[in-house]
């Protein structure tokens, strides 16, 4: 029986990759449009899989796709798909957890470095028109790493990559994830919290690798920024939401956070009324320079990741099609 494979997002030039995974007995269908809404009645009913990257599959999404089986996220997270509306329609759902593991890992290092080494601040200090003083910046955020602690919410694939490239670095690990079990830390020889609070309270330079769910949305909240020890930086290249971003701004500009780094934010891309720490970095305000990067919800990014996205994708599907699904997230998370 044919299976038929629909890709919304036009993603590469070809489909040979596709092909060639796949293989003959699938019916491979690529469309270029930027939400499943622009999608023919014809195409969405003839699907069998759905593979998704950047749309959201919602409630009336499904609705439209009448032999839908299987939808891959294309990458790890998938709080874009509504799975309580897939799991009521049957349709499994499943993710790419191992690809760009490294990349985001090193990003949130390379974060979490930046601010704490002052790269920024001797940067944007060096560079004013008028110059400045050919000497170093003394401030809270540059500290020595092997007097610091390297808090770590989330212990997957990429908050344990994160943590071992900062044990390396000489900082104190201690991570925060209820879910795994009792052991995980003495695997990789590093501490673990019993709490939210009791790893906030420790921790100067805080990481965040859970996923989007309603139990971490919302999770780092004003309350819970001021457990941070003053001056303690905060790097998110998870999701958005998980922090309350006025809440950081307000942290911020008050100085008891010294250093921010964010690879996402609540809404990408940002859009007006921008939030205010949105609006006072790209305006360049005092109290945002040198102490605080934003980037475009890139930290998977490399040419070899981006290969991983499709073959990887490919193959999760292909492993569905086949009797054995993989990387399928259980009905039940929600």
């Amino acid at each position: 029986m044919t299976f038929t494979v629909l890709y919304p997002e036009k993603l590469y030039a070809d489909d040979s990759v596709e092909r060639r995974i796949y293989g003959e007995d699938v019916t491979l269908v690529v469309r270029d449009t930027q939400a499943l809404a622009e999608l023919s009645d014809a195409d969405c009913a003839a699907a069998d899989g759905l593979m998704i990257l950047r749309q959201s599959v919602q409630a009336a999404d499904l609705a439209r796709f009448t032999k839908l089986r299987c939808v891959v996220r294309m990458g790890v997270g998938y709080d874009k798909i509504d799975r309580k509306a897939a799991a009521a329609r049957q349709v499994v759902v499943c993710n790419v957890p191992d690809y760009g593991t490294t990349e985001v890992a090193d990003h949130a290092i390379a974060l979490a470095m930046a601010l704490r080494r002052g790269l920024l601040l001797h940067h944007d200090w060096q560079r004013q028109p008028q110059g400045a003083p050919w000497k170093a910046v003394f401030d809270p955020l540059i500290r020595r790493t092997g007097s610091l602690t390297f808090g770590v919410i989330g212990q997957g694939r990429i908050g344990t990559a994160a943590m071992l490239r900062a044990k390396a670095l000489g900082y104190r690990v201690v991570f925060f994830d209820p879910y795994r079990p009792n052991g995980a830390e003495l695997a990789i020889g590093v501490a673990r919290a019993a709490t939210l609070d009791e790893l906030l309270r420790q921790t100067d330079t805080l990481s965040i690798h859970a996923p989007l769910t309603p139990e971490t949305h919302g999770m780092i909240d004003a309350r819970a920024l001021a457990l941070l020890p003053r001056g303690a930086v905060v790097v998110n290249t998870a999701r958005g939401p998980i922090i309350d971003i006025a809440a950081l701004a307000a942290a911020l500009k008050s100085g008891h956070l010294s250093g921010v780094g964010l690879d996402v934010i609540p809404v990408e891309p940002p859009a007006d009324p921008l939030p205010e720490l949105v609006r006072a970095y790209r305006a360049r305000e005092a109290w945002t320079e040198g102490r605080l990067i934003i980037t475009p919800h890139s930290a998977f990014h490399t040419p070899e990741a981006w290969d991983d996205i499709r073959s990887k994708g490919a193959e999760t599907m292909r492993a569905f099609i086949g009797g054995a699904p993989q990387n399928v997230i259980a009905p039940e998370d929600f």
